[in-house]
């Protein structure tokens, strides 16, 4: 499955995309808000790519941003998470050189689209700390509606609990 919009290509991870992964765990803005744990190698970067690809637990759906002029070219990840009872979650992250032109946003709003008509889901949550104010402009610009603050909900990178911003988006919305 490939979706598309402009200047956008979500297409299934590849094995081919573990190198760029790799290099993008080791982003300290990504190892921050997206920690991966040890150790940071090609062989667990394979495991990941092949994992997310893995959609067989119905579980998550996960796709390789890629640019739609060269899809070899993996820009980030988007994947629905907790998948369950109508409900989901997203996550999501880009890589240093696409960053700042709204691609994560297409991407989260992409996956939104397809989710809600595809899928079936009736809510979908966001979730981001306090401290990562880009992810906050990512779920607005996204249509996600603010519904509140998480008190130290979730670790992160440097082994802290932060504060999180709950965001979502309904069917309906």
């Amino acid at each position: 499955m490939e979706l598309t919009g402009p200047g956008l290509l979500l297409r299934p991870w590849r094995d081919a995309d573990a190198p760029a992964v790799l290099a993008a765990w080791r982003d300290p803005a990504i190892a921050q808000w997206n920690p991966q744990g040890d150790p940071l190698d090609l062989a667990a970067a394979r495991r990941w790519v092949r994992w997310r690809a893995d959609w067989s637990s119905g579980g998550h759906v996960s796709l390789a941003v890629a640019d739609p002029t060269d899809a070899d070219t993996m820009l980030g990840s988007v994947s629905l998470h907790r998948i369950s009872g109508g409900d989901a979650s997203i996550g999501y992250w880009t890589v240093v050189a696409a960053r700042g032109r709204g691609l994560a946003s297409a991407a989260v709003r992409r996956l939104t689209e397809w989710a809600f008509a595809d899928l079936g889901l009736d809510r979908i949550e966001l979730c981001h700390a306090v401290a990562n104010p880009a992810s906050c402009r990512v779920a607005e610009r996204a249509g996600y509606l603010a519904e509140g603050t998480l008190r130290q909900s979730h670790r992160y990178g440097d082994g802290r609990r932060y504060d999180e911003h709950l965001h979502a988006r309904l069917a309906t919305d």
